[in-house]
């Protein structure tokens, strides 16, 4: 760990703990797609394995198959582009047909498992990602569907599109419509650490890569940085599961 990372957990410390399952949680997986998580896959992916996306993919895999086997709810969100529609700032990724979009093969069991709901979103954050048309949201209707008590958010970037999609269901559940919490029951919106990650790119590699000195995106800070941020806004930072 650097000497920055360590003054970051000093000055803005993350309080994790254990968090007692409800009966009724829901597990949410956001893109650990191959686009994001496979190395060589895409422009977004990593170049070369990464300890930290390993260990997230493995954590997100036994996760998914516990919550599977206690017949609770997993909803699998992957970032899914149509071709030539950009999102600015990033360089196109993740399009429709080129593989980046499907789960990474340490997931991929869930596209066969009852259970288990896979959703494309075309955006960072999965609430906005998954409104439909008519206004509808597939997310906020398969949370009210089940009444959970809590969600349980897992993937990458912990940074980015895991911070937007927590800071919005935390938003959404506290907005009342109608006299009526939006989110029905929901309580606890939760980030699970270990099952989560970000990228690594160090100043002098995005150099190389005719990138701005601001693409620097170190790992274990902007990780910490994510959790920080979540846990202001009111989330649960879980090391460990109980129950």
């Amino acid at each position: 760990m650097s000497d920055f990372a360590g003054a970051l957990r000093e000055r803005l410390p993350v309080a994790r703990r254990s968090y007692d399952l409800p009966k009724r949680t829901g597990l949410v997986i956001v893109d650990a797609v191959n686009g994001f998580c496979t190395p060589g896959a895409g422009p977004l992916a990593p170049i070369a394995p990464d300890a930290a996306i390993d260990g997230m993919l493995s954590e997100i895999a036994a996760l998914a198959r516990r919550f599977l086997d206690e017949q609770r709810p997993v909803l699998a969100l992957c970032d899914t582009h149509e071709p030539g529609r950009p999102e600015p700032p990033y360089p196109p990724h993740c399009e429709r047909g080129t593989g980046q979009e499907k789960l990474a093969p340490a997931l991929s069991f869930l596209e066969r498992k009852p259970g288990a709901r896979i959703v494309e979103k075309d955006v960072i954050d999965g609430y906005v990602g998954t409104t439909l048309a008519d206004g509808s949201n597939i997310l906020v209707e398969w949370i009210r569907a089940a009444e959970l008590e809590s969600v349980m958010i897992t993937g990458i970037c912990t940074d980015i599109c895991d911070l937007d999609l927590v800071s919005t269901l935390l938003s959404a559940r506290n907005h009342y419509m109608g006299g009526r919490p939006m989110l029905g029951p929901l309580k606890d919106v939760v980030l699970y650490e270990p099952g989560c990650a970000t990228y690594d790119l160090a100043g002098d590699v995005a150099a190389k890569l005719g990138l701005p000195e601001t693409a620097a995106h170190p790992q274990a800070e902007t990780h910490h940085i994510g959790l920080y941020v979540m846990q202001a806004r009111g989330a649960v930072i879980a090391d460990r599961l109980r129950g």
